[in-house]
């Protein structure tokens, strides 16, 4: 009895030269049609031997950094604002012996130590994770080498002087008062940003597949 079905219809089944059928492959569309297309995993190339290139920018920070905290040690007194552009900034010289917004500031010493080997792990971790990071992630590698220069940077004051030099004071009058902070500082809290930029709007987008 004659087979009822559409030859058209029914679905072709390639053999290789032992007669075996081929392996399917995953496809966008009717894998049946020309129109079908292999789906491709886009191949992330990391930034390897490049990373140098991110460290310059680091060392950049890094220089920066020191270089204003000697003009604020050598040009302001302990305490005494110099204002720079009224009600909003002023130059301040302060000495914090802990951790961001003074955390810790009173412990009693051992807060160097701790605060210096946290520093230098971090450190380490963003040197490794800089050679790894993908090649096109320019934004994502632009914040973890402002993060790494001003890590490196407190950490230089850590262990010269104990504590770290603060100088930039931003304030509204005698209304509202900002933490003291300094370039590294600044470099830490822009890379953090433009990391977390790149998680939530761009590491998507690198690893979805194309046709």
């Amino acid at each position: 009895m004659p087979n009822s079905t559409d030859p058209l219809e029914q679905k072709q089944v390639h053999t290789q030269s032992d007669g075996s059928p081929e392996p399917a492959h995953a496809t966008i569309g009717n894998s049946s049609t020309p129109k079908g297309r292999l789906m491709k995993t886009p191949k992330v190339l990391a930034n390897g031997s490049r990373a140098f290139t991110w460290y310059l920018l680091s060392l950049v920070v890094v220089i920066i950094d020191q270089w204003t905290k000697w003009l604020a040690e050598t040009k302001l007194t302990f305490h005494e604002p110099v204002p720079v552009i009224e009600p909003f900034l002023n130059w301040t010289l302060a000495y914090n012996y802990g951790a961001a917004f003074s955390f810790l500031a009173d412990a009693g010493g051992w807060q160097k130590w701790f605060f210096s080997g946290l520093a230098l792990l971090m450190s380490l971790f963003l040197i490794g994770y800089l050679i790894k990071a993908p090649r096109t992630a320019k934004l994502l590698s632009t914040g973890l080498a402002l993060v790494l220069g001003g890590a490196i940077g407190n950490l230089i004051d850590r262990l010269l002087h104990g504590h770290v030099i603060d100088f930039i004071h931003v304030h509204n009058a005698d209304v509202w008062h900002y933490p003291i902070f300094n370039i590294a500082d600044m470099g830490i809290s822009i890379g953090v940003a433009m990391i977390v930029i790149d998680m939530l709007f761009l590491e998507k987008k690198r690893e979805m597949p194309r046709a």
